[in-house]
């Protein structure tokens, strides 16, 4: 058997870099480089590999770990899951920066390869530097924790161990109902030791992805539930786009006259000008697409994994009788609600649904003339929200409206947390597939820039925005001097609301008064709640070598969009709003905890009402 001898570090980097998918017969190479921070956990190690093999894998210089692996999140979003960037890291802190990004890649069902540095196998130089000595356990270090949010972790002690674990690895990351973090824990000395590894072990490997078909058992369920069905409702997430499913989804809502509503994931799935789509459902959702869910006898969930966000804490479906199709891959999501299912792909499933319910020549009996009227509202409604002034201030839903109408089509738009996801939801117009990025599976705060960034490493050649809060800005933003460095341009469209304010207002719709999610300053009582903080955000990206601007009306909002796309570099608009002008409502309710027992009026009436609340959730 023909070997090779390499540093285990070096093994990995030449495997990867042979690691192809296949879908429909299309190949992909799937990792696209390497994302990192080097410390005495990697340097010598993965560094030493990259660098001697410069023809390879690229490598971008990260500048917070979390950031770089939301960057590489985002990638890997945007390509539809065929290809990534893996990330590597030294030990302890910069490994468990990391663990946050874990997260989001497997609530979104996102692959993400994880390559942190650890502690000594051979333990020979110990406690090392940034060890966490666990007195109960010797063999545990930071890179336990991120056991709960990986969907397969190993730690590699001997060097030889790389080449099952590679594998396991490539199994998880391509599987698309098992794909999410997959972390390696990479002991620095082991990194650095060398092995005969079998040649055959860098051939280029080729995964196909298998397109899961629907059983016929199940295919003739789902027909007999929706030719029953007189008011289906579609709600497409994330997995219509995974699958490639957009025709098969617009074919089906247009053959058998079934509205489409989206998650945040699915959204872009269909054309917001298509006469079947009615935007977002659940706590963000549009006011029709909820009042169709009110009133829906089957619920035919494509692709989603049904958060308390898209079901409204499982309050959406108020019809008595409402029944459950789950179309998924992932029979965890597919089993969700006590519903019938479909566990195939997607667009094989709604395929063979669209045969089979044209040959019974199924229609449901949604009256096409309400259905006009519930459409022409809503779009009245966001008509209004786009142009609502102040004499105050800008206002957060007019804010969007201009920038709404401003962008190309084509124009890719990032954000991931705050008031903002809720307006675009609701508000987002969106006519092409994939221009509509949300994080919204874990709604991580600090996803933006560096979402923003992954998106631009994906589609050079659209215009990426990232809409972000002034809160989120400051938790994250390391990503935008990697994107100056990079010379990946973005444009940086920062809301400044003086705070926390979706949490501010939450906090408040709860019973509660304003405390602790304003940019206040100590005041002389001892509180936070003297004066507004005043940051100068457009000065703070000008000193890391970006364009800036600051609009302070719509005049100058236009203005700045304009220069900014003119730019060839990262952008960054700081556009103050008012606080509380974000939309909400629309016959939906999100269940939050609140206090049972409280001194303050207002709580008691606030847990009252959520008593009320909670007896109207169906528990599915």
């Amino acid at each position: 058997m023909e070997t090779v001898r390499l540093t285990m570090a070096q093994a990995l980097i030449q495997f990867l870099d042979q690691q192809y998918v296949e879908l429909d017969g299309v190949e992909h190479k799937f990792f696209q480089g390497i994302i990192g921070i080097f410390g005495h956990g990697n340097v010598t190690g993965i560094g030493q590999a990259l660098e001697q093999n410069r023809e390879g894998l690229p490598f971008i210089q990260g500048k917070n770990e979390q950031g770089m692996a939301h960057a590489a999140i985002a990638f890997a979003k945007q390509k539809n899951r065929l290809a990534t960037y893996a990330c590597t890291s030294s030990i302890g802190p910069g490994a468990l920066n990391m663990v946050t990004a874990a997260g989001v890649a497997t609530v979104n069902r996102i692959p993400l390869l994880l390559l942190p540095g650890d502690i000594f196998a051979s333990r020979l130089p110990d406690p090392v530097l940034q060890q966490i000595e666990y007195p109960m356990d010797y063999t545990i270090s930071a890179n336990d924790a991120f056991k709960p949010v990986s969907k397969f972790w190993d730690r590699i002690s001997r060097p030889e161990q790389l080449i099952p674990s590679a594998l396991h690895a490539m199994r998880v990351l391509v599987d698309p109902a098992e794909t999410g973090a997959v972390t390696l824990s990479l002991p620095q000395d082991v990194q650095c030791e060398a092995y005969d590894y079998p040649a055959s072990f860098f051939e280029k490997r080729v995964h196909r992805i298998e397109r899961q078909m629907p059983s016929p058992a199940a295919i003739k369920d789902a027909v007999e539930l929706i030719a029953e069905a007189k008011h289906p409702l579609i709600i497409a997430g994330g997995g219509v786009h995974y699958s490639g499913a957009l025709a098969e989804l617009q074919q089906l809502a247009e053959q058998c006259h079934i509205p489409v509503t989206e998650t945040q994931a699915g959204k872009s799935a269909i054309s917001w000008l298509h006469p079947m789509s009615f935007g977002g459902v659940g706590v963000t959702g549009t006011e029709p697409a909820n009042l169709l869910a009110a009133e829906a006898d089957l619920i035919i969930a494509v692709g989603t994994r049904l958060s308390d966000f898209s079901t409204a804490s499982k309050t959406a479906f108020k019809n008595p009788n409402v029944k459950f199709l789950n179309v998924n891959v992932s029979s965890l999501d597919a089993y969700k609600t006590s519903g019938d299912r479909i566990i195939a792909d997607a667009k094989l499933a709604l395929d063979q649904l669209l045969t089979e319910l044209k040959a019974i020549s199924y229609r449901s009996s949604h009256a096409p003339e309400r259905l006009q009227h519930l459409k022409q509202a809503w779009d009245a409604e966001v008509n209004r929200l786009y142009d609502v002034e102040s004499e105050a201030g800008l206002v957060q839903t007019s804010v969007l409206g201009e920038i709404n109408r401003f962008i190309d089509e084509d124009a890719i738009v990032v954000c991931a947390a705050g008031s903002m996801p809720g307006d675009l939801h609701r508000m987002w117009r969106t006519t092409l597939p994939k221009t509509y990025h949300m994080e919204y599976g874990f709604s991580c705060m600090g996803y933006e820039v560096s979402g923003a960034f992954g998106v631009k490493l994906a589609q050079p050649d659209q215009e990426v925005y990232a809409l972000v809060g002034d809160g989120s800005y400051l938790m994250l933003h390391s990503e935008l001097l990697t994107s100056l460095q990079e010379q990946k341009k973005i444009t940086i469209l920062l809301l400044d609301n003086h705070g926390y304010q979706c949490i501010h207002n939450l906090q408040r719709e709860q019973g509660s008064g304003s405390f602790g999610n304003e940019f206040r300053a100590r005041a002389d009582n001892g509180q936070l709640d003297g004066a507004y903080l005043a940051i100068d955000f457009a000065a703070h990206a000008r000193s890391m070598g970006a364009h800036a601007y600051t609009a302070t009306t719509k005049e100058e909002l236009r203005e700045a969009l304009a220069l900014a796309k003119q730019h060839t570099k990262t952008t960054l608009i700081s556009i103050p709003v008012l606080p509380g002008t974000n939309t909400s409502g629309y016959q939906s309710w999100w269940q939050v905890g609140v206090a049972e027992v409280s001194t303050q009026p207002s709580v008691q009436s606030a847990y009252k009402s959520y008593t009320d609340n909670v007896k109207r959730i169906k528990q599915l």
